[in-house]
């Protein structure tokens, strides 16, 4: 997906930001014509304790704005123009990736039998619903930045019991592919634990 609206927002970086965006491709399109991006993943975090059982519980795909739904990794430049970091992609789109490692966690947590994706012939009692509203690294604070907002939904009745903002924030040094990546990993991490334990209270 090319979005060259992006990358034209950019403005002159102000001093001291220049070199973390010497990584950024500029023109997307010339992104393309380049060398083949490394690619890589997310983990799901492991050894945080377990969390218990619980009721059937179907973990839907996170939606997100359409710069986010893709498997480019997202720089924010200091006036809050995005663009693709040139040279790294990610494994998958990242709602999908988002969604297989929160259900993978659920699984290390101790939530193997009891939380599925739909279409897996469950019958479940809640429906977590997510929107990423941040995937990105923010120039301007040198940080990985994960915000996903979480929704428990009765599956029969459609109604909100709970709903939270979770987010993390994690220093990314330079911005090239791999620190990018390890960053946001780390920081997505931190947040899929939260939703885990939040889900697991009351």
């Amino acid at each position: 997906m090319t979005l060259p609206f992006l990358a034209a927002r950019l403005r002159r970086p102000k001093p001291g930001v220049t070199a973390l965006l010497l990584a950024v491709c500029l023109p997307l399109a010339a992104c393309g014509g380049g060398p083949t991006p490394t690619t890589y993943d997310l983990s799901a975090p492991r050894d945080f304790g377990r969390t218990g059982g619980g009721p059937p519980m179907v973990v839907a795909e996170p939606t997100t704005v359409q710069t986010l739904d893709s498997d480019r990794v997202i720089v924010k430049d200091s006036a809050g123009a995005l663009s693709f970091l040139g040279g790294a992609q990610w494994a998958d789109r990242v709602p999908k990736l988002v969604q297989t490692r929160l259900v993978q966690t659920f699984e290390n947590g101790g939530r193997l039998a009891s939380v599925s994706r739909p279409g897996e012939r469950i019958v479940p009692d809640l429906q977590l619903n997510t929107d990423i509203r941040s995937f990105n690294i923010d120039v301007a604070s040198g940080s990985a930045v994960v915000e996903i907002t979480a929704k428990l939904v009765g599956d029969k009745t459609g109604r909100i019991q709970r709903a939270r903002l979770f987010s993390a924030r994690v220093p990314a040094g330079a911005v090239d592919g791999g620190a990018a990546a390890q960053a946001l990993d780390k920081a997505l991490s931190q947040v899929l634990i939260q939703i885990v334990r939040w889900t697991g209270h009351g």
